[in-house]
């Protein structure tokens, strides 16, 4: 392939503008024309924006794939994304006034012709970022999409961020108190209370990935991202215990990833929020799934496993990044007692949550679910119920719904550590 028409992907260095110039890149007509074979500029069905802390990711869906061409720019920091035969369409002209305020990395969006045959984003950033761009083929309801991540230069490290969190709440809660200043921060005594239990909650898919959908319009990342939040609340609430979640905010997270996030805060337990989705909208019910190394206990449970495990294709993962040290820490440990904590649990929130909704099954199942291979964190995950079922998609949008179910999860959580204490860990 020419270099005019290959895209630049991850694993190629970006184009500094002071070798573009060396170059003459801005002068010679490196992508002057369409595509070949491509008779008409091609349209840009859709371009999303999702901003969150973590990383901000944009969008460009089109019918076919796009060549592109990604170069960093500085003073001030921005990037330029070069697409070629393309057509200016509404929704790409849109882009820019999806831009919000509170995004972390990015302070406007550009749009122009730059020459013909090639329009031209401009990306002002607040911040210096690592970008990652990425095409992904058609999937589900998605065409092909053009993927531009932006990393902050410094990753987020979950751990630090939970013990900023824990002294600022404790801070907070000093300062409070009578008789103390609360423009003074208080340093907590070293012996103050012991380390919490911490449990991560994995509000499924999000961002690019809306999971299931009901009749009414109602996307699994919504719900479950709701029953998290209030789940956490009512964690918090409990003295020995401090909930993270997986995602803060309606992006896509890689399910290796959400591992990762649960082993590196050292969590007790791992618990991965759902509402299912069937072809037959009369089937309802909760269930409880923990993993299975032999194999699935159901048809219907080795096909949900298969459907979750989907995610990463969907909400789209940069396949030229891998991280090996995570994939060998999955594999070389065995998941033999993590599954048996597992599925005690499991029987715990069955119970409970069978207070507040029938069950599908009365036992916890098992299937080989990605997101479930912590291998020293007990991990299940929870279908609140079917969203494809009418009646409990209903049920699913209601706020105080939505809060008996987070209560009958907590109910679980308390069972669970009353009779499995965790083993010390610093």
């Amino acid at each position: 392939m020419s270099r005019r028409t290959r895209p630049i992907g991850t694993g190629e260095a970006l184009i500094s503008l002071e070798r573009r110039r060396f170059l003459g890149w801005m002068t010679a007509p490196a992508f002057a024309g369409l595509i070949p074979g491509q008779a008409h500029a091609l349209a840009v069905q859709s371009a999303r924006l999702w901003p969150a802390k973590e990383y901000t990711r944009v969008t460009i869906e089109s019918a076919a794939p796009i060549v592109h061409q990604l170069l960093a720019v500085k003073n001030p920091e921005r990037l330029v994304l070069d697409l070629e035969g393309i057509e200016i369409t509404a929704e790409l002209q849109q882009l820019a006034a999806k831009v919000s305020a509170a995004d972390p990395y990015i302070q406007g969006i550009r749009l122009a012709v730059n020459r013909p045959g090639v329009i031209r984003l401009v990306l002002d950033l607040k911040t210096e970022v690592k970008p990652q761009l990425f095409a992904l083929p058609p999937i589900a309801e998605y065409g092909n999409r053009l993927v531009l991540d932006l990393y902050p230069m410094q990753a987020i490290d979950p751990l630090m961020a939970l013990l900023e969190e824990r002294d600022g709440a404790d801070n907070r809660t000093d300062a409070s108190k009578p008789g103390m200043e609360k423009s003074k921060p208080m340093t907590r005594p070293a012996n103050k209370g012991a380390r919490p239990l911490i449990i991560m909650l994995d509000p499924g898919h999000g961002g690019e990935d809306p999971g299931a959908i009901g009749k009414r319009g109602t996307f699994e990342k919504n719900i479950v991202f709701a029953v998290a939040k209030k789940l956490r609340k009512r964690i918090d609430r409990e003295q020995n215990m401090r909930a993270l979640l997986t995602r803060d905010d309606d992006y896509f997270v890689p399910l290796p990833t959400r591992v990762a996030k649960a082993r590196a805060v050292k969590a007790d337990l791992f618990i991965s929020i759902h509402a299912d989705a069937f072809g037959n909208r009369d089937v309802r019910g909760s269930s409880v799934f923990a993993l299975s190394e032999r194999g699935a206990t159901s048809a219907a449970a080795r096909w949900l496993a298969q459907n979750e495990n989907r995610a990463d294709l969907i909400g789209g993962v940069n396949l030229d990044i891998g991280d090996p040290i995570l994939a060998r820490t999955l594999l070389d440990l065995s998941q033999t007692a993590s599954i048996n904590d597992s599925l005690k649990l499991g029987r715990f929130m069955l119970e409970e949550i069978g207070e507040v909704n029938a069950l599908h099954k009365n036992y916890v199942e098992q299937a080989g679910f990605a997101v479930l291979k912590a291998p020293d964190v007990p991990s299940i995950l929870v279908e609140t119920a079917f969203i494809s079922n009418p009646d409990e998609e209903k049920r699913l949008r209601d706020n105080g719904y939505q809060q008996r179910l987070a209560d009958s999860m907590l109910g679980g959580i308390r069972r669970y550590f009353a009779q499995n204490p965790p083993l010390a860990r610093s």
